[in-house]
């Protein structure tokens, strides 16, 4: 990829600047066809619950979607004001709070996992299968190193 004054950038920022166009591309679009009212950050939640499971604290929830704390409290408040989540406190800590999702907070999630379903089938209907197969292990590379050193600064 050429920038602006002809010189062409490393691979490793055309990599980067490849993977931010597909997400800001893919969140749009995918955006459209959720649950009415539910926003992207509500469905990355219930995904992450339906993906681990058990509970965890707002402040976990926060680090691990790279959000601050009032930000997952927002979120929070709304899927719990919608019933999606469960929210007590926690026994071993008397101001916090643990949270988890609920049967209907899963069954949101199914709905609009079916709701873009269509979109992800045209996706592998261009690339597919095998192509998507094959490039899940070097992205799943990154995202390891990136969450291992999220709070580190690399310097050389």
């Amino acid at each position: 990829m050429k920038t602006a004054d002809g010189t062409i950038d490393p691979p490793i920022y055309r990599f980067f600047t490849e993977i931010g166009i597909i997400e800001q591309l893919a969140r749009n679009r995918l955006e459209r066809e959720l649950p009415p009212g539910m926003t992207m950050a509500q469905f990355t939640l219930l995904q992450h619950f339906t993906r681990l499971g058990g509970e965890r604290t707002p402040l976990a929830l926060a680090r691990a979607m790279q959000v601050t704390k009032g930000t997952m409290t927002n979120t929070l408040h709304k899927l719990a004001a919608g019933g999606f989540i469960s929210v007590r406190p926690d026994p071993s800590d008397g101001r916090g709070k643990l949270v988890s999702l609920t049967p209907e907070g899963r069954s949101a999630r199914d709905q609009a996992v079916a709701r873009l379903q269509p979109i992800l089938d045209q996706v592998v209907a261009v690339i597919g299968n095998d192509a998507i197969e094959e490039a899940l292990p070097p992205l799943q590379c990154v995202r390891e190193f990136l969450d291992r050193d999220r709070d580190q600064v690399v310097r050389e």
